[in-house]
């Protein structure tokens, strides 16, 4: 039997739609409802390409994977693109991974429209992510402190 997005709410778009996408909005949801790409949020600074390929080829055959980085200093940002060969595959990994467990972390996938070369670059001021700029509590899986909490440096803290 066949499964169709009506008939699993799993696998339904979310509301979310990037804000930064080059096109008009019914083209973004056209590409959203035939994309092969999920957008893998959540990760640890710490995930590898390898650990992300082991659970989410247990989904089906994977394209490639495009790790999301720090602008500034080209590490790991907490995010990737895990592009499928299929959109079948694509939405087990909607169904079964979405939320499950990852280096300690829950995972987060969500419809990508398709990966364009410079988006795996955070978007932050600072180079990561945005939302880890604002977090105020401690998360050693995605860096420490953030931003917000780091303490400011000034010449005049030196010691004379």
């Amino acid at each position: 039997m066949w499964m169709g997005t009506t008939e699993s709410p799993s696998v339904d778009l979310s509301s979310y739609r990037d804000q930064h996408f080059k096109g008009s909005r019914a083209e973004q949801e056209r590409l959203l409802k035939t994309s092969c790409t999920m957008y893998v949020g959540n990760l640890s600074f710490y995930t590898t390409e390898e650990q992300i390929y082991e659970l989410f080829s247990k989904c089906g055959d994977i394209k490639r994977i495009i790790m999301g980085l720090d602008k500034f200093k080209k590490t790991p940002c907490g995010f990737c693109f895990v592009e499928y060969y299929t959109r079948e595959d694509a939405e087990n990994c909607m169904r079964y991974i979405n939320a499950t467990r990852l280096d300690d972390r829950i995972v987060r996938t969500d419809w990508d429209a398709g990966f364009i070369e410079g988006r795996q670059y955070g978007r932050g001021k600072s180079g990561g992510q945005v939302r880890d700029e604002y977090r105020a509590d401690f998360d050693g899986g995605r860096g420490g402190y953030g931003k917000i909490m780091q303490p400011k440096f000034t010449p005049d803290a030196l010691p004379r």
